[in-house]
């Protein structure tokens, strides 16, 4: 009888690693776009105990979570959240770039091949055919065919950057308030989307009026509102946000996405994924990508310090928790793993406090740019663009006229280094021939990808950015308040735990694609967390 038990107790301690090391069902990967780290503690004192805080209680949370580039744009962040790569291997440096070739302007997503599904005509053409680094999803579809991808955001850079080749990528067309997605993707949209569209979810919010959740008083954010409160002699009214009233429907859908509607729309159409592609429903891991894209747009809107942010966030702390609840309704916490991250942080509104800051403006200094090379090399379009921190030379005007491509990058950084507002600038002939091991060169290096980026490399003053008509506030700095985001894991096997050692955002995709148990994305440069990686063994 005892060597029965024996055989027994045996066995079951040798089945033990392997049901350990089950890879979960559902991983959920979720991007709230242009937070900052520190808006988990400005605001925590009035968050829920069941979204963001459940993170800390019952996850993982990592303190020291950052980018390590200058480009801290949404396509180049997001790409790097799901491709385990610096901009400087997976190539995606903006939204647009020249092709220095023809002098034409290369859209990330634009595709006129492809046909968008359930919009009109010249609408929703959009494909990931200018993503050339696989992501995780592609990974995992490889790895597992079987298994389900799907990645929802209202902007459709959003959600094709994260999705990659195989994913079923769903955004919204903010001009009927559809979800929608392309031929790219699949060959018709999937009867449960044309039944929710038919629904006509979006046209229920178009006399949505955005109320303050709180009093006054509670409002940690104090500086900026157009909340109507009585008393206003703490508030300084904002200006030039009359797009919330006008009447046109097809104006009022892309109106919603500046409200806290544009979480809410999201986190519908996500439950609606959930149920009717089963997921989570068998063994082979299933992965659900999200963006929220609306804190960005509030953000840039209304400024990091109005209260029309912060309430957005107290929203989208009810948003999560609903979530949560949801997707553990549908599939077992043991059987879930949920990670939570931003794709960037934000600098502070350019007008707030006593002495408004400046900002770079950009068509000026193309217009001067462009006045001291005629100076220098004779009449001609010399600068073709300004994207991003990133200036384009008509390469074929400089080899017209027999001149060294080097020299001339040279001489112009000199030039735009004088200008007020810029704290360095790198050239491209530099950024290739050169190899820089720290600092601020670094930085801009890892955001260098030669094919793609600019001739020269602009790094703006701290709090410096660039005028944009209607924004407050803007990302795409190598600065804290831009590379340093959440991070934070909850479900399957965590516990909660705080880990302050840095960590980088690259290290995300490699991590998960070991939670998964398939091999990492062909292009990662990350390395797992072992603080996650080894519950998982």
């Amino acid at each position: 009888m005892k060597r029965i038990l024996s055989i027994l107790s045996l066995t079951c301690l040798l089945a033990l690693p392997a049901l350990a090391s089950t890879p979960p069902r559902l991983v959920v990967n979720i991007v709230v776009s242009q937070m900052r780290y520190d808006y988990l503690t400005r605001f925590g004192k009035n968050l829920s105990e069941n979204g963001f805080k459940q993170f800390a209680k019952e996850g993982i949370v990592f303190s020291d979570s950052r980018y390590d580039f200058m480009q801290t744009i949404t396509p180049a962040t997001l790409a790097t959240l799901t491709t385990g790569a610096d901009p400087s291997t997976h190539g995606i440096v903006s939204e647009r770039w020249i092709d220095y070739t023809s002098n034409r302007t290369i859209d990330l997503i634009a595709d006129t091949k492809v046909i968008g599904l359930n919009c009109d005509a010249g609408i929703g053409q959009y494909s990931n055919e200018n993503i050339i680094v696989p992501t995780l999803g592609d990974r995992l579809k490889e790895h597992s065919p079987e298994s389900r991808v799907i990645t929802i955001a209202t902007d459709p850079v959003s959600a094709i950057v994260m999705g990659g080749e195989s994913s079923d990528v769903y955004w919204m067309d903010s001009t009927r308030g559809m979800w929608v997605s392309s031929t790219a993707y699949m060959r018709e949209l999937p009867q449960w989307v044309v039944r929710y569209d038919s629904l006509r979810v979006a046209s229920q919010y178009l006399d949505y009026q955005w109320l303050p959740t709180t009093s006054k008083d509670l409002y940690v954010n104090n500086a900026y509102t157009i909340f109507d409160f009585q008393d206003k002699s703490r508030l300084r009214k904002l200006v030039s946000f009359d797009f919330l009233r006008k009447k046109d429907n097809n104006q009022n859908f892309q109106r919603l996405l500046y409200t806290p509607v544009g979480n809410s729309l999201v986190t519908e159409f996500v439950k609606q994924a959930v149920i009717y592609e089963n997921l989570g429903k068998d063994e082979y891991t299933d992965l659900l990508n999200i963006c929220f894209d609306t804190p960005r747009r509030v953000a840039q809107r209304y400024g990091g310090e109005s209260m029309e942010v912060e309430d957005m966030f107290y929203r989208l702390d009810e948003e999560l928790a609903e979530l949560l609840t949801f997707l553990t309704a549908q599939v077992p916490k043991e059987e879930i793993v949920v990670v939570l991250t931003a794709d960037h942080g934000a600098s502070d509104s350019y007008d707030y406090g006593e002495k408004p800051r400046e900002r770079f403006n950009t068509a000026q200094f193309k217009v001067i740019l462009n006045g001291f090379m005629n100076t220098q090399y004779g009449p001609g379009d010399w600068v073709i663009d300004y994207c991003d921190r990133q200036i384009y030379l008509n390469r074929n005007l400089v080899y017209t006229n027999n001149l060294s491509l080097e020299e001339v990058q040279n001489r112009v950084a000199a030039f735009v280094l004088q200008f007020r507002g810029v704290a360095h600038v790198l050239t491209s002939t530099a950024l290739q021939t050169s190899s820089f091991g720290g600092g601020y060169a670094k930085q801009m290096q890892n955001s260098f990808y030669p094919k793609r980026s600019g001739d020269l490399l602009i790094n703006l003053m701290p709090g410096w950015i660039e005028e944009i008509e209607g924004q407050r506030t803007a990302s795409g700095s190598m600065y804290e308040y831009d590379t340093h985001v959440p991070l934070m894991m909850w479900g399957a096997r965590f516990y909660g735990q705080k880990i302050s050692r840095p960590v980088d955002q690259k290290d995300v995709a490699p991590t998960l694609a070991r939670i998964m148990q398939i091999s990492r994305p062909i292009a990662s440069e990350g390395e797992p967390i072992e603080e996650v990686t080894t519950l998982f063994e």
